[in-house]
C-alpha cells in the first residue's frame, strides 16, 4: 500500500512530489496526460530554434517569492520580459494603430530560458522514475477508514490503488465533474469545487514564431493591443529569447471557446492577418502555434466554458481542508491562498500539502517531535494575529489623520502592521526553544526556517484586502477618494512595499535560527 498518492502532475504536484523525494517519503506520482506539467506546455519551433509557452510564460520575482526561488533552486536562468514602455493600440481594421505611453506594462515580468517546460523537466528529473505514472485518468476515490481507493483507467483497463493519504493536485471543478467519491462528499465542499473557476480554462494562447524580429528593429516593443469588432488576438506580447536571437510574437485570443472551435481551420490565416494589421507586411510568414485550453479535457469543465462577471477568487477554506479524517486533500493553484491561479499559487498549495502530509507522518513516527510543537505553537499564533489585523490597521489610519499624515495612508497604515508584526513574531521566535535540525546545518535550517515562514504566505494580501473594504466604508476616509478607491499604480507600489518588509524579515529569521544553532553545534 502506497503513503501518499498524488493525482495530479502539474507544478503543484510536482513540487509536492520533489518535496517529499526529498524526505524519503513513500509516494507515487499519478497523471491523466502521457505528459508532465499540466498547464505549462513549450513547444519546440523549427523556425525560431526554441521554446514557445503555449501556456504560463511569466513570473514576476517581486511579489512571487516561491516561484523566484525554485528557479534559482533548480539552476534555471530568468530574463525579464521585453518592454520598451510604448504600445500599439488598433481600434479600426482598415487604419494603422496608435502608438500610446505605457510603461511597465508587465509589472516586472520575468520569463524562464527554454521556456516554463524547464521547470517541469527539472523538478521531474530530481524523482525516481518509479515513482510516476503517466496516462492514468482517475475516475473514483473510496474511503475505507484507514486507506483510500483510487479507481484510475490505464490504457483501456481498470486499475485500483490502495493509499494512506491521496492528494488531488487538480482543478477544483474537474474533482467535482469527473471524479465519483463514496461517500460522497459534504455538500459545502462539493459547492467550493464547483465555484472555482479553472485559471484561463476557457482561453486560447497563439505564438507565431519568425525568421528575426523585425519589430524590435522598426523601434517596436511587440506588445499590442486590439480593440476592433474582428479581433482575433486581443492582446499582444513580445516573445523572443534573451537576446532576441531567437524571434517569436504571443497572442492571447480574443474570441469565445464556440467561436474558436468554428474557425479553427482558417486559424492560421485569421492570426496571420492581424499580426499583418498591427505590424506591416513583415508579420505575414511565420510558424504558428495554437493551443485552445478550452479543448483540453485535463485542463477545461463544462462549468469554465460559461465567461465569468468579475475576478475570480482562490484559496476557499473548505478546499485547504482534509477530508475523510486526513485521508484526502485537495492541491492545485485553485486552493492557494496567495497567488491562486498562477504558478506561485501551485507552489503556495504544495507547500501546504507538504507542511501537513509531513507533520501527519512525524507525528505517527517520532510522538512529540522536538521543533514540531514549537513551529506549531508558533503557526498558531500567526494565524490569531489575523484576527487582528484590521484594529490594528484603524488605529494606524486614526493615527496618522490625527497628525496631519493625510498621504498615502492605506500604504502607510498597511505597512506599519506588518512591519509591527515581524517585530513581535522575530521577538517571540527568539524566546522559543528549537534544536538542531537534523543533518546538515544548511539543509536542516532551511527546512525549518521555511516551516516558520510558511503562516505568513498570504497575510499581505488578506491584509490588504481588508483595508481597501475598510476604506470604502469609512466616514472618516470619505474624503480622500484615492484611498476608497486606490488606483492600480497605488496598490503596486503598496505590495511591492509588503514584498520587501516580507524579504527582510525572512531574511532575519534564518540569521536568527543560523546564529543559534552554529553556536550551540560550536559549543
Amino acid at each position: 500500500m502506497l503513503e501518499i498518492a498524488i493525482v495530479g502532475g502539474g507544478l503543484c504536484g510536482l513540487a509536492l512530489a520533489q518535496g517529499l523525494e526529498a524526505r524519503r517519503c513513500d509516494f507515487a506520482l499519478f497523471e491523466a496526460r502521457g505528459r508532465l506539467g499540466g498547464r505549462i506546455l513549450s513547444v519546440h519551433s523549427e523556425k525560431a530554434g526554441m521554446a514557445l509557452d503555449l501556456g504560463p510564460a511569466w513570473f514576476w520575482p517581486d511579489i512571487q517569492p516561491r516561484m523566484f526561488k525554485l528557479v534559482t533552486d533548480l539552476g534555471l536562468r530568468s530574463f525579464p520580459q521585453h518592454d520598451t514602455g510604448e504600445v500599439l493600440y488598433l481600434t479600426d481594421h482598415d487604419s494603422a494603430p496608435d502608438t500610446l505611453s505605457r510603461p511597465g506594462l508587465h509589472g516586472g515580468a520575468q520569463r524562464v530560458e527554454g521556456g516554463m517546460a524547464s521547470l517541469v523537466a527539472a523538478l521531474s528529473q530530481r524523482l525516481s522514475p518509479q515513482a510516476l505514472r503517466l496516462g492514468h485518468e482517475l475516475t473514483a476515490v473510496t474511503d475505507r477508514g484507514d486507506h483510500v481507493e483510487l479507481c484510475f483507467v490505464h490504457g483501456g483497463k481498470t486499475i485500483v490503488v490502495a493509499a494512506r493519504r491521496a492528494v488531488l493536485a487538480l482543478p477544483p471543478r474537474l474533482v467535482d465533474e469527473r471524479i465519483r467519491f463514496e461517500p460522497a462528499l459534504d455538500g459545502k465542499v462539493l459547492e467550493a469545487l464547483r465555484d472555482t473557476y479553472t485559471w484561463m480554462a476557457d482561453q486560447a494562447k497563439a505564438l507565431v514564431a519568425y525568421d528575426k524580429p523585425f519589430w524590435r528593429t522598426a523601434g517596436q516593443s511587440g506588445n499590442a493591443f486590439v480593440r476592433h469588432e474582428h479581433v482575433v488576438l486581443g492582446e499582444i506580447f513580445d516573445a523572443c529569447d534573451a537576446n532576441a536571437m531567437r524571434a517569436a510574437l504571443g497572442g492571447f485570443v480574443a474570441l469565445p471557446p464556440a467561436a474558436r472551435v468554428a474557425l479553427l481551420p482558417g486559424m492560421p490565416m485569421l492570426v496571420s492577418s492581424q499580426m499583418v494589421q498591427v505590424f506591416g507586411s513583415a508579420a505575414e510568414h511565420g510558424e504558428l502555434h495554437f493551443q485552445d485550453w478550452a479543448a483540453e479535457p485535463y485542463t477545461c469543465s463544462r462549468r469554465d466554458h460559461v465567461p465569468l462577471d468579475n475576478q475570480p477568487e482562490y484559496g476557499h477554506p473548505l478546499l485547504r481542508r482534509p477530508q475523510w479524517g486526513g485521508r484526502l486533500h485537495f492541491g492545485g493553484s485553485e486552493t492557494a491562498s496567495y497567488g491562486g491561479g498562477y504558478l506561485e499559487g501551485a507552489l503556495e498549495a504544495a507547500a501546504r500539502l507538504q507542511r501537513v502530509l509531513i507533520a501527519e507522518q512525524t507525528s505517527l513516527a517520532v510522538p512529540g517531535g522536538r521543533n514540531e510543537q514549537a513551529v506549531a505553537g508558533f503557526g498558531e499564533w500567526v494565524a490569531a494575529q489575523r484576527g487582528v489585523a484590521l484594529e490594528r490597521y484603524k488605529r494606524l489610519v486614526h493615527q496618522n489623520l490625527a497628525s496631519q499624515r493625510a498621504e498615502q495612508l492605506t500604504q502607510r497604515a498597511v505597512l506599519g502592521v506588518m512591519e509591527q508584526l515581524y517585530s513581535e513574531a522575530l521577538a517571540r521566535l527568539d524566546g522559543l526553544s528549537f534544536h538542531p535540525p537534523a543533518g546538515s546545518i544548511e539543509t536542516g535550517l532551511a527546512a525549518l526556517a521555511q516551516d516558520l515562514l510558511a503562516p505568513f504566505v498570504g497575510f499581505n494580501k488578506f491584509l490588504l484586502d481588508e483595508a481597501i473594504a475598510f476604506n470604502g466604508s469609512s466616514c472618516a476616509l470619505s474624503n480622500f477618494p484615492s484611498e476608497c478607491r486606490p488606483s492600480s499604480d497605488y496598490l503596486e507600489t503598496t505590495a511591492r512595499d509588503l514584498a520587501a518588509a516580507w524579504r527582510e524579515f525572512a531574511y532575519d529569521v534564518n540569521v536568527l535560527l543560523a546564529g543559534r544553532f552554529i553556536v550551540r553545534t560550536a559549543a
